[in-house]
């Protein structure tokens, strides 16, 4: 298990945890991936992917260790990051672009208009067959994966900068400000509201029913989708708290946060006694202004990751992610040819990510 967070100085942090009766965080790389701050951090079974105010994205080879290479399509801050499965990989940017990656070859099977702005926050259904995204014109859109093509537009009163699915695809939030609306996949109605005091920098799913709600402020709350009403709050950090990330472990939920104070900090959250609120785990230091978070779990461990999303991890789900992914290569064959000859999509490297430094501002010369 590895936490991996991005920083306004431009560095990649790499903490190796080893779980137990107690928990330990290990430094274990410091890489400097970008020439401006990271603004977007996400991971599959082997990859870990970075966005930047430097308008690229870095490829991560976590088993190996090595930087992988460097995607060129937009132009424009990378500001959402999501994967799906093993195949796919969905970036979002201030370019008003989602493009769409082919993560075996790392190619750009798609790059859609999705936006007259930039695009926001985008987030991909469990089945990888629709995705949502919301942007700075007003508008929440539904994108049909299979055919690569818009599927609905709603018009918003204001521009939200967060959207995620839950872990059974049956509801999604939207974030405006400090306002968080539930929605319901059927009906695509409004079935409740959360208001908090604070801006929402960040939010997850913990089950399907339960939101962590992270504010501009220290404190975590959690939250029931269905009453709406606040389940418990705790102070986490000293400082506001930048992103939240989640996953499940032989059945204990561990929340993990990251805080402009510099520390990562790691939760035990027992459903059963939620309102006592969550005990610490681990934390570490990062000494860093952080900005993004994600944890890489290596799937030779039995850690389920409970994301925004369930896991493709049946079979069932990976046949069917499959099929999908044939389609898609089918239908974005002749936008693939495009886009090859319009711009390189992917720069080869092969080089080792560094052992902790220091001074993490050490320049490197990796990035493309």
């Amino acid at each position: 298990m590895e936490l991996v967070a991005g920083c306004y100085e431009q560095v990649l942090l790499g903490f190796a945890t080893r779980p137990g009766q107690s928990w330990t965080v290990v430094p274990d790389f410091t890489h400097h991936a970008h020439t401006a701050s990271l603004s977007a951090v996400a991971v599959n079974n082997r990859y870990v992917v970075t966005g930047s105010r430097d308008e690229t994205i870095q490829i991560y080879d976590m088993k190996k260790k090595i930087e992988h290479g460097a995607l060129l399509q937009h132009n424009g801050t990378i500001t959402s990051l999501e994967f799906y499965g093993t195949a796919h990989l969905l970036s979002g940017a201030e370019d008003g672009l989602i493009c769409i990656w082919n993560t075996k070859r790392w190619e750009c099977l798609k790059s859609i208009k999705a936006h007259k702005g930039h695009v926001t926050s985008l987030s991909i259904h469990p089945s990888g067959k629709l995705a949502l995204s919301v942007g700075t014109d007003k508008t929440l859109r539904t994108w049909n994966l299979v055919e690569g093509r818009s599927a609905f537009i709603k018009n918003l009163k204001q521009n939200a900068h967060i959207i995620k699915w839950s872990p059974d695809g049956e509801k999604y939030v939207t974030v405006i400000a400090n306002k968080v609306d539930i929605y319901r996949l059927d009906t695509a109605s409004i079935t409740g509201t959360i208001t908090t005091e604070k801006r929402i920098s960040s939010l997850r799913f913990i089950t399907d029913s339960i939101l962590a709600i992270a504010g501009d402020d220290e404190i975590i709350r959690f939250y029931s989708c269905d009453s709406q009403k606040c389940l418990c709050e705790f102070k986490a950090h000293e400082n506001r708290i930048k992103d939240i990330y989640s996953f499940e472990r032989e059945g204990q939920h561990v929340i993990v946060t990251a805080s402009s104070d510099g520390y990562i900090k790691m939760w035990n959250l027992d459903l059963e006694k939620i309102r006592d609120g969550p005990s610490l785990l681990c934390e570490v230091n990062t000494k860093a202004r952080l900005t993004c978070l994600a944890v890489w779990l290596d799937q030779a461990s039995e850690m389920k990751e409970n994301s925004d999303k369930t896991a493709t991890s049946s079979q069932e789900t990976e046949d069917e992610k499959s099929s999908t992914a044939r389609i898609n290569k089918d239908f974005w064959t002749t936008k693939r040819v495009k886009i090859a000859k319009r711009k390189r999509k992917i720069i080869p490297e092969k080089q080792k990510l560094e052992a902790p430094v220091q001074k993490k501002k050490k320049k490197q010369n990796s990035s493309a």
